[in-house]
């Protein structure tokens, strides 16, 4: 008869520690996070896709789409019990500055917009304003991040992968989210590709940047001295060691995001060249967006390429105007007027085609469009030889349109300065609730577990459905 060791209970509870931590362990010095599965549409999406218009620096809503007649009347005057608690230059604080820009209203709502955004302004009737958006950090890489990713620290994943990792895409042959940055030698917007980037969802999730100059993305063209069936072994005999070094070893997501790459950059050199030629658009569309007009030709090529990308089943697709540096971006301390004078001469007309050549090929009821920075201008000048506006968190204006939202609104307002959002707070995981419900998914149920956490894009800190701006509500 076989004797059994009988185990003090100090030496059981030792061997259950010991096993219990040996687990635990494992799993955080796993390589490969363990995910949930991701969330599929829950209601009826009411777009495909998302083009999001990043205007980078801060534009001013007080000189663009939030008019403020009182800024006229208190012109020149002390903003009374202003201590610049959100500005970045408290030393040089002026007095209230009225608008450098004329404003008068367009379309049926009447609605009232600077004369620097005549040709976005024949849209408002399908535009929607939240004048109301409210954010936490005046400093351009914190509110960049916090606009793109919902955190205010690098690291975690941005709305683009969060929407591809969770609904997926609808063209195998091309990237599922896309990056198109100031093509004019600006540089990256502050915090450059954190700002697109995964974080802890798989690799193959972050945006696609594409080059502002020669092939838009690397290598597109196959070599010629290669055929297409010499790759296609070449691509199948590197996968397969992949896949011997994965099988022998613990999973990697980095590996195997690599091994996706691999297979979508094969497939891209199939799908992404015809997509990418713009000279298959006719004359009159490129007059439309202006490639013939050399303030916008840049932007106008990126606003058409934002197009056939949707067109051709690419979920998200992000377009930054403006680049690092204050001035050469809308960040406008200094020279407002030329600043937002010279920024809107190269987005308005591109903007303006986009809109209308979505809705002329029936597309803009499938494709949310989004514009905004990371957050607005004060109402007073910054001191100056030619004065400007400090960065102000606490109102901005961000608009929709297409993807199910109703045009011809204005949601939210701010006081009669526009130096808070007092009326319908917005906040930027608001932002964010609203594009995945227009896209079917519900911002509470979209999580990626890490360490135990569920972790989601809108937070713990609450978010709600601008509701208030979407077509089925107001039906």
């Amino acid at each position: 008869m076989t004797q059994h060791k009988v185990h003090s209970r100090r030496e059981f509870i030792g061997m259950g520690g010991h096993g219990l931590g040996a687990l635990a362990l494992s799993s955080l010095c796993s390589p490969q996070i363990i995910a949930a599965t991701p969330t599929r549409p829950l209601n009826k999406p009411r777009a495909k896709s998302v083009i999001w218009l990043v205007m980078n620096g801060g534009q001013s809503q007080v000189d663009t789409w939030d008019y403020k007649p009182q800024l006229a009347k208190s012109n020149g005057k002390k903003l009374e019990g202003f201590d610049n608690e959100v500005g970045f230059f408290p030393e040089k604080v002026g007095a209230i500055m009225q608008s450098p820009f004329s404003f008068k209203q367009y379309g049926q709502c009447g609605k009232w917009v600077s004369e620097i955004f005549p040709h976005t302004a024949k849209h408002v009737d399908d535009i929607a304003f939240v004048h109301s958006c409210h954010g936490k950090s005046n400093n351009h890489s914190p509110a960049l991040f916090t606009l793109n990713t919902g955190v205010s620290r690098m690291g975690y994943p941005c709305v683009g992968s969060w929407v591809t990792w969770g609904l997926g895409s609808e063209n195998k042959n091309l990237p599922s989210f896309v990056v198109m940055t100031d093509p004019k030698g600006r540089g990256l917007p502050k915090g450059q590709a954190q700002n697109w980037g995964a974080g802890f969802l798989p690799g193959s999730f972050q945006g696609t940047s594409l080059n502002n100059v020669g092939q838009p993305i690397n290598d597109l063209t196959r070599s010629k001295n290669i055929s297409g069936r010499q790759q296609r072994r070449q691509l199948d005999f590197i996968n397969r060691l992949n896949r011997e070094h994965q099988e022998s070893r613990e999973s990697n997501a980095a590996l195997e995001a690599r091994i996706r790459s691999f297979e979508l950059a094969y497939r891209m050199q199939t799908a992404a060249p015809e997509v990418f030629d713009l000279k298959r658009e006719s004359p009159s569309t490129h007059s439309l967006y202006g490639l013939d007009n050399q303030r916008c030709a840049h932007f106008a090529r990126q606003c058409l390429t934002a197009r056939r990308l949707v067109e051709n089943g690419v979920r998200f697709v992000q377009l930054y105007s403006g680049g690092t540096e204050n001035q050469k971006s809308w960040d406008g301390h200094n020279d407002i007027k030329g600043n937002h004078r010279g920024f809107a001469d190269e987005v308005d007309q591109p903007i303006a085609a986009l809109l209308a050549d979505l809705k002329q090929r029936g597309m803009l009821d499938e494709t949310l469009v989004v514009c905004g920075g990371e957050f607005g201008r004060l109402p007073i000048a910054q001191i100056g030889p030619k004065p400007g506006r400090d960065h102000n968190p606490y109102a901005f204006t961000t608009w929709f349109a297409g993807g199910g939202v109703q045009g011809g609104i204005s949601h939210g307002e701010t006081d009669e300065l526009g130096l808070k959002s007092i009326v319908n707070k917005v906040t930027i995981h608001d932002l964010h609730a609203t594009i995945l419900h227009q896209l079917g998914a519900d911002h509470e149920q979209l999580s990626y577990n890490i360490n135990g956490l569920d972790v989601k894009l809108t937070g713990v800190e609450g978010a709600r459905v601008i509701e208030e701006i979407l077509k089925t509500s107001r039906s």
